[in-house]
């Protein structure tokens, strides 16, 4: 799970790409994520991991190591973009072993 098992064909790279650059895109990914994910043509296993924001599953199928932090963003906002931020806690509990652990 690291740069080289990324996969520039898949559909979610180029998704996640757009929605970063497009605000009405991503706007309307914030409201249903069904038909943006639709419009890409991602697969069901793709789809389902966006569903569950499963981002071990996303790295997993080849979505580029950049773009995993930033999908965690994308549902949880950048706001407070620090290490206490929801987002940077779900990809942690996504990502790093032991870190749904109290210590």
């Amino acid at each position: 799970m690291g740069i080289m098992n990324t996969n520039r064909t898949l559909p979610s790279n180029l998704m996640v790409f757009e929605l970063r650059r497009d605000l009405t895109l991503f706007q309307r990914f914030r409201q249903n994520i069904e038909p943006i994910m639709e419009m890409y043509g991602l697969s069901e296993e793709e789809k389902q991991a966006f569903r569950d924001e499963n981002i071990k599953k996303l790295s997993e199928l080849g979505v580029h190591p950049y773009f995993l932090p930033q999908i965690s963003r994308i549902f949880h906002g950048s706001a407070y973009n620090h290490n206490n931020s929801e987002a940077a806690q779900v990809y942690a509990r996504n990502m790093v072993d032991g870190a749904d652990q109290e210590g």
